[in-house]
């Protein structure tokens, strides 16, 4: 470290090395204020990226582009109302329907026959065993305790089985019942639901699929020692079967049988709850003791309403977003300000400078005209039908906004529902064809261009998220990093060197006026 002299000559070093850097920091505060501009323009990119996957995802996808967003049915259900749910789909048909049910579909079950006494879930299978063998917990030493956690139960359900790559058991005296319950119910291929009973001690296994198509197949052999912990010491049986039966609904006297106790009619899903009558033989269309459902149809255009309505107002508030990053002013003498700068500075002179520096860094942006022209397109293209829906595109200088008469929409829904529902979510017969799918796959095109330039998320809306590096900003963003951190060892060597320099010449002054000093003494 250099050691800093001053005073000796009357100079002021410090505020002559201070004056002398002030020029040579000059290129590393524009460097600095280069890198904090891209930094503001990636966060006003982040900005449009947010409302670009919010309009997309959670609001064209999740909410507008879903079937009910768009029914103008409604499903009118009287009589055994607690038999059967309705709910009609657009393309309910508006046939008067009388429905009886015979029979629930259920799943096949398996469940053990339970404990003795009640076990909190948090147990472990070493514990059960314990119980079981009507132990003394306390005689227990620890080698009994480490036997008995390492000790393993097998357990194979339709066909799968529970272990590990080296042929290991998943469940092992230290596994806890929580734990076990959770791991059966993980397992996609064995297709059951697993459920502990802490009352009654039971292990409940049911089939994921309804119907006499699902399955629940044990067998009560070793492969399944399992079991036995979930049932008496003494029990020959290691479990008890319910077999799965399938839903016979009647409808208009004609019947239906059904793997799921849910079925489509008519446009109209039927969701069964409960038996209408009671009667030995559910493929008999009940004549006595019946308590039926009946089920109209009625149009109910406000769901469709509000849906379009609400998409009307989100594309056109987007719409205004990016027009307003696309025209807004640029000050282009104003940079951002130093902190040297700032110190001279009020705060409330600060804000607005800064607001000035960060106004127009997406003018004319590429990226967002090409957003806006696509969007612009697709409604543009449709704009005959829509105009038969009320919708028209605004004045000139709206910017593309689109207009909504809600008294035509409301006539053309009520006259001819299905017409809304092709236009906006497509037809059955193709993908991606009606105006969200377009819009989605549009903006889906603008959100990879950001991916790549910014390095934004195209999946996520959080202002927080992380930028990934590999981007084109993020690349430029290290170079600038890069550039900083070299310019910062150069201006230190810099003035390192500027301080040895005036410290050698304070050092020479000072011995120049020693000798003088000295010399003056001999002659006097």
């Amino acid at each position: 470290m250099v050691t800093r002299i001053n005073g000796f000559s009357g100079m002021d070093v410090d505020s002559m090395v201070k004056s002398m850097m002030t020029a040579k920091r000059i290129p590393l505060d524009k460097l600095n204020q280069e890198k904090q501009i891209l930094e503001w323009k990636r966060d006003s990119y982040r900005e449009i990226n947010s409302k670009l996957v919010d309009f997309r995802t959670n609001k064209l996808i999740d909410k507008y582009g879903k079937s009910a967003a768009l029914n103008t049915q409604k499903a009118i259900v009287s009589g055994n109302t607690d038999a059967l749910k309705a709910e009609a789909s657009a393309t309910a048909n508006g046939i008067d329907m009388k429905v009886s049910v015979t029979q629930v579909a259920t799943r096949k079950t398996v469940e053990t026959f339970g404990l003795a006494a009640p076990v909190a879930s948090n147990k472990t299978l070493a514990d059960l065993q314990i119980m079981r063998d009507g132990t003394d917990p306390a005689t227990l030493t620890e080698a009994d305790r480490t036997a008995l956690n390492a000790e393993e139960f097998k357990f194979t359900i339709n066909g799968v089985s529970f272990t590990d790559s080296n042929g290991k058991s998943l469940f092992t005296g230290s596994t806890s019942i929580a734990t076990m319950v959770a791991t059966i119910n993980g397992n996609t291929n064995a297709n059951v639901t697993a459920k502990y009973d802490e009352i009654s001690g039971k292990l409940i296994i049911s089939s994921k699929t309804s119907g006499t198509d699902g399955k629940a197949d044990l067998v009560a052999t070793d492969d399944n020692s399992l079991l036995d912990l979930f049932n008496p010491q003494n029990s020959t049986d290691q479990y008890k079967t319910t077999d799965a039966k399938n839903a016979f609904i009647f409808v208009n006297d004609r019947m239906y049988e059904s793997q799921s106790n849910t079925i489509t009619i008519n446009g109209i899903q039927l969701t069964v709850e409960k038996t209408t009558v009671n009667q030995t033989d559910p493929k008999v269309n009940p004549t006595t003791g019946d308590t039926p459902v009946t089920i109209k149809t009625s149009s109910d255009t406000e769901t469709a309403l509000q849906t379009i309505k609400s998409f009307v107002e989100d594309y056109n508030s987007l719409i205004t977003l990016l027009n307003t990053k696309l025209d807004e002013n640029k000050y282009r003498d104003f940079k951002p300000l130093t902190d040297e700068q700032k110190t001279a500075m009020k705060d409330t002179d600060i804000t607005n400078w800064t607001d000035k520096a960060k106004s127009g860094l997406l003018k004319n942006d590429d990226l967002l005209r090409s957003a806006l022209s696509n969007m612009r397109g697709i409604i543009s293209g449709q704009v005959v039908a829509l105009s038969e829906m009320g919708i028209t595109m605004g004045s000139y200088n709206s910017g593309g906004k689109i207009v909504l008469d809600e008294v035509v929409l409301k006539k053309a829904l009520t006259e001819n529902p299905q017409k809304a529902v092709d236009l906006f979510q497509g037809t059955g017969s193709e993908a991606n064809n009606g105006i969200f799918d377009k819009l989605a796959d549009k903006i889906s095109g603008s959100l990879d261009s950001l991916v790549t330039r910014v390095g934004t998320s195209k999946f996520s809306a959080d202002l927080t998220v992380s930028y990934k590096e590999e981007s084109a900003m993020g690349r430029k963003l290290k170079e600038y990093n890069n550039r900083i951190t070299n310019m910062l060892t150069i201006l230190e060597n810099t003035e390192t060197r500027y301080y040895k320099q005036f410290t050698a010449m304070e050092t020479a002054m000072n011995k120049l006026s020693s000798q003088s000093s000295s010399l003056f003494s001999t002659t006097s």
